[in-house]
C-alpha cells in the first residue's frame, strides 16, 4: 500500500534552512579549494569549518535592513565565524553561490521525483499484467471503436511514465551545473580551475560559459519536463474520470468508509482525486510559461527572473512530487469492474467488429466502397434501432454469398481482435519482465 503523502521530503529540500545550508556548502567548497591553492590559510579554513552555521532567524532579521539575502547570509556568518569570515565569499558574486546552490536543490529534487516515477511505474506494470487479458471497448472521440484490454491501457501509461523518467534523467544532467565565474562570467578574480574543482566537490559540472548567471534555458527545460510529467498524470486521471462516470463505471476511485461525496446528495461517489490531479497539472504547466520568459534577460543579467523562480521552482517540484504520489495511490487502490467492461463491450451488439467485416468482404472480392456501404447500412440500423448487428449481417444475402457462416462467426471473436496483446506487452515490458509476470500469475 502506498503511504499517505507527507510534504517533508520535497518540502525539506525547498525549505529556507536547506537553501541556506546549500549556500554554505558552496561557500565552504570554495574556501577548501582556495586553501588547497594557498589563497586561504589552513588555520582560517579550519576555524571557518568549525564555526560556520546557519541561523535562519538571524539571516532574516539582517535582511530586513540590508534588503539583500546573500549579504544578510554573509553578515550572519561573519557574526559566528569571526575575523576569518573575511575569507568567505572570496572573489565571488552572489549568483556564484545562489545558482550553484540552486543546481544542488534541483538535482536533489530530481532524485526524489525519479524515485516517485519508479514507484508509479511499478504499480502500472503490476496492474497492467493483472488486467492484461481483461477485454473492454476502446473508444475514439468518446465513441465505441474496437476491443482492447484494460491491461493495454495501463501498459500505455507505463510507457508514458518511462519516457518521462528518461526525460527527467536527461534534465537532471543538464541542470547539474555550477558556476564560480564572477560578476559577468569572465573569471576576473578566480581562475576557471577553481570553478572546476569546486564543482567536482559538489558533484556538479562547470557551466562552460556563463554571464553573471547560469543560462536559464536549463531551468526552463527542467520545468518543461515537470510539465510533461504533470500532463502525463493528467492523461491518466482524465481517463479514470471518464471510466468512473455513472453510465460507464468500468473503473472507480476507492471510496473510504465514512467518506462523503456531496453535502446535498448522499449517493455521490465522485472522482475527487482524479479531478484534483487534472486541476493541479494546469499549475505546473502554467509555471513553464514563466520559466520560458526567464530565459531572455538584460545584458549579462537582471533580476526579473529571480522573484519568479522563488515561486515556480519550489512550487513545481512540490506539486509534481505530490501529483506523482497521488496518481500512484489512485492506481494502487483503483476499483476495476471486468463485468461492467464486458457489458459495455456488448452494448452495441457486435457493431465494434464492423472493421473486421469490411476487410473480410474486400478480401472476398467486393470493392471497398461497396463493402463499406453494406457494412455501414447494417451498423447504423443496429445503432439506431438496437438491433443485433451480427444477426443483420448474417441475414444479408450479399454477405452470405461472400462469407461462409463459420468465417463470419470468426470475425466477431475477441481472441481474434486481441491476438497481439502478448506481443505488445513484450514490446513494452521486455521478454524477461513479461515472463516473470506470467509466472507470478500462475497458481502455486
Amino acid at each position: 500500500m502506498i503511504p499517505r503523502y507527507t510534504l517533508p521530503e520535497m518540502g525539506a529540500i525547498w525549505s529556507e534552512e536547506n537553501k541556506f545550508h546549500k549556500w554554505l556548502e558552496v561557500e565552504l567548497a570554495v574556501c577548501e579549494v582556495l586553501a588547497e591553492r594557498g589563497r586561504i590559510p589552513q588555520l582560517a579554513l579550519e576555524r571557518i569549518r568549525a564555526r560556520a552555521r546557519v541561523d535562519v532567524a538571524r539571516i532574516q532579521e539582517i535582511e530586513r535592513t540590508t534588503r539583500h539575502d546573500v549579504i544578510a547570509f554573509l553578515s550572519a556568518l561573519a557574526e559566528v565565524v569571526g575575523a576569518e569570515a573575511r575569507y568567505i565569499h572570496w572573489g565571488l558574486t552572489s549568483s556564484d553561490v545562489v545558482d550553484t546552490a540552486l543546481a544542488l536543490l534541483l538535482r536533489d529534487s530530481a532524485d526524489l521525483l525519479l524515485l516517485r516515477l519508479e514507484r508509479l511505474a511499478d504499480v502500472l506494470r503490476r496492474r497492467a499484467f493483472e488486467f492484461k487479458d481483461v477485454p473492454m471497448v476502446g473508444r475514439t472521440h468518446g465513441v465505441h471503436a474496437e476491443p482492447i484490454t484494460f491491461g493495454l491501457k495501463l501498459a500505455l501509461w507505463y510507457a508514458d511514465t518511462m519516457r518521462n523518467h528518461e526525460r527527467l534523467l536527461q534534465a537532471r544532467e543538464r541542470i547539474r551545473v555550477g558556476k564560480i565565474s564572477g560578476a559577468v562570467g569572465t573569471f576576473a578574480h578566480l581562475d576557471p580551475e577553481v570553478e572546476e574543482a569546486v564543482c567536482r566537490r559538489l558533484g556538479l559540472r562547470p557551466e562552460p560559459i556563463s554571464s553573471q548567471i547560469i543560462p536559464r534555458d536549463r531551468h526552463a527545460e527542467f520545468l518543461a519536463v515537470l510539465a510533461l510529467i504533470a500532463s502525463g498524470l493528467e492523461k491518466i486521471a482524465l481517463e479514470i474520470r471518464h471510466l468512473h462516470r455513472t453510465e460507464v463505471r468500468e473503473a472507480e476511485e476507492f471510496f473510504a468508509e465514512g467518506q462523503k461525496g456531496s453535502s446535498a446528495m448522499p449517493h455521490k461517489r465522485n472522482p475527487i482525486a482524479a479531478e484534483q490531479i487534472c486541476g493541479l497539472a494546469r499549475v505546473v504547466r502554467a509555471n513553464l510559461q514563466a520559466a520560458l520568459e526567464n530565459i531572455a534577460l538584460w545584458h549579462e543579467r537582471d533580476i526579473s527572473h529571480s522573484s519568479v523562480e522563488r515561486l515556480i521552482l519550489p512550487e513545481s517540484c512540490i506539486l509534481t512530487d505530490y501529483l506523482l504520489h497521488r496518481t500512484t495511490e489512485l492506481l494502487e487502490r483503483l476499483l476495476v469492474s471486468p463485468e461492467r467492461m464486458r457489458a459495455n463491450l456488448e452494448a452495441t451488439r457486435g457493431v465494434i467488429f464492423s472493421g473486421e467485416l469490411l476487410l473480410a468482404l474486400t478480401e472476398h472480392g467486393l470493392s471497398r466502397e461497396r463493402a463499406y456501404e453494406i457494412v455501414q447500412r447494417h451498423a447504423l440500423r443496429a445503432w439506431d434501432e438496437g438491433a443485433d448487428f451480427r444477426e443483420l449481417v448474417r441475414a444479408d444475402p450479399e454477405i452470405r454469398a461472400r462469407l461462409a457462416p463459420e468465417d463470419l462467426d470468426a470475425l466477431f471473436r475477441l481472441d481474434r481482435a486481441l491476438r497481439h496483446v502478448e506481443t505488445i506487452f513484450r514490446r513494452v515490458f521486455g521478454e524477461a519482465v513479461a515472463r516473470t509476470e506470467r509466472e507470478r500469475e500462475r497458481p502455486s
